[in-house]
């Protein structure tokens, strides 16, 4: 992963990351971003912090959605128990050769967006078969405006979607070029996800969140699937969960590796936003890839 974004974290206020990370998870909206990100603007206005913080996909696209290595295409499933249907992007190799292992990916709080969409892409070149779905769907999936998404997003029911996840999950399952492993990874509500899939899912072979939420702590003795966890070093909020998370693993043996990145901000995976790592993205890359490796190629 290589950056090639203009700004990195570091050329941000502290606060200005803070209040960025709130806009991000719905806790304050862009007006009041705006307002109270002013007396950190610097050389910025407060409008252009924002727009220098929003993703850029377009400059951090790795594997291009044609690349004639892989096969691509959108699915729609079955999901009774959820919103009825779900429907996402599938990628493997263009060439299957003999059965593969299967990905779950898990987008954060915005739907399937084009970064999401280039990280299955990314984890199918690998030899894996990738699937993505987008939470948005029933409300008309994700509407190509970051703010946009979030607002949709706070409409959704969550219990609904997790239902969607579960059906995409079972759904992979059963693929016929895949091999009956199929592992989970998500990213900031994604992550969330993925600890959630694995207290209610006794078949996943693997789950790696990034910088996601705990799991209701009294569900943890259900966790059959060893766990990859990735955390970044400046995201208090997430951080405050794992303590108790941690020590119900322990108490319940789960197997489990937890990573805290030093420097880091929440998101510091996102290659399209100043808040990406490209040392600890890559590093906590190839443990991801390795990981599946080891627990879907069994």
């Amino acid at each position: 992963m290589t950056n090639s974004l203009k700004y990195t974290a570091n050329d941000f206020h502290p606060e200005v990351l803070r209040l960025f990370d709130k806009l991000v998870h719905g806790d304050i909206d862009r007006r009041e971003f705006i307002a109270k990100a002013t007396r950190f603007a610097g050389a910025f206005t407060a409008v252009g912090l924002l727009d220098a913080l929003n993703p850029k996909f377009a400059h951090a696209q790795k594997v291009a959605s044609q690349d004639v290595r892989l096969q691509s295409h959108t699915v729609e499933i079955d999901s009774p128990k959820g919103y009825g249907k779900a429907k996402g992007y599938l990628v493997k190799p263009a060439e299957v050769k003999g059965p593969l292992p299967v990905v779950l990916v898990i987008h954060e709080n915005r739907g399937l967006n084009p970064h999401i969409e280039d990280i299955a892409r990314r984890i199918a070149l690998e030899n894996f078969i990738v699937f993505a779905p987008d939470a948005l769907f029933p409300l008309g999936g994700y509407p190509s405006d970051e703010d946009a998404a979030r607002e949709l997003f706070k409409q959704l029911e969550q219990p609904k979607a997790h239902e969607d996840f579960v059906a995409a999950f079972h759904w992979l399952k059963q693929l016929p070029e895949g091999n009956g492993k199929v592992g989970v990874i998500g990213f900031c509500y994604g992550g969330g996800i993925s600890n959630l899939l694995a207290t209610r899912l006794p078949d996943l072979a693997a789950a790696v969140p990034f910088y996601g939420s705990a799991p209701s702590l009294e569900l943890v003795p259900n966790i059959k699937s060893p766990l990859l966890i990735h955390f970044a070093e400046n995201d208090e909020r997430v951080n405050a969960s794992w303590p108790p998370y941690e020590q119900a693993l322990k108490v319940a043996n789960i197997p489990y590796q937890a990573y805290i990145y030093p420097g880091t901000q929440h998101g510091f995976n996102n290659d399209t936003t100043p808040r990406f790592d490209e040392a600890a993205a890559t590093l906590a890359w190839q443990r991801s890839i390795a990981f599946f490796n080891t627990y879907l190629r069994k």
